[in-house]
């Protein structure tokens, strides 16, 4: 949804195991900067979780990549950094083990109840060596979950207010329709909140529907 080359990255990828891996995140900064550590760092996410890379393991290779990549680029007038939500889904127990590292809190929603996953790490790329934890998640039929970029929550209106997570929870409440008609429908709600104005950032959600 943005106009501009950006960072954003996410993927739905089967493990070895048969279970599932998501990523989702956003590398520091805009433009082309920006795109290309994206693509860079989507690369090696992709290959190491199919591999079967587990959450932990993923997040101390990320960080160690940026960090190689940063002090191979000294010369760059630039900081190598990513937020970043990777979990792992079992598809027969639905649960879900997770590290969240300075990302938005994905959302889920069970009835009427929103879940938050806050953030279990520092952004990777920061420190030589952050403290990470591992946290889990049981997932039950009929919830939805809701994972997003800043540039949903950050976008502005004319009036210089927030579309914030507060709008944003309130949308997946009320929202009854399937995953699709979701993203196009929260999309639609973010440019009618703008009224034309541009958003500058990069905005990306994704949904995925526990049906069973």
């Amino acid at each position: 949804m943005a106009h501009d080359l950006g960072g954003d990255y996410f993927e739905f990828l089967s493990m070895p195991d048969d279970c599932l891996a998501i990523f989702i995140g956003d590398v520091t900064g805009h433009g082309l900067h920006a795109s290309v550590v994206m693509a860079l760092l989507y690369g090696f996410i992709h290959h190491s979780s199919t591999g079967g890379c587990a959450p932990l393991e993923m997040m101390t290779r990320v960080n160690a990549f940026l960090r190689t990549f940063a002090e191979r680029s000294q010369r760059l007038d630039h900081h190598f950094s990513t937020t970043l939500f990777y979990a792992i889904i079992d598809p027969e127990s639905l649960v879900c083990h997770y590290i969240n590292a300075g990302h938005v809190p994905p959302l889920i929603k069970r009835g009427e109840e929103i879940t938050r996953l806050t953030p279990t790490s520092p952004p990777m790329g920061f420190f030589d060596n952050p403290e990470m934890e591992l946290h889990s998640f049981h997932f039950a039929k009929g919830d939805r979950l809701l994972l997003y970029t800043d540039g949903a929550t950050e976008t502005t209106n004319s009036q210089g207010q927030l579309y914030g997570e507060k709008r944003l929870c309130s949308f997946l409440t009320s929202y009854s329709g399937d995953h699709v008609a979701f993203v196009d429908a929260l999309f639609d709600d973010l440019e009618a909140f703008v009224v034309g104005e541009t958003v500058e950032d990069d905005c990306t959600a994704i949904v995925v529907d526990f049906c069973h």
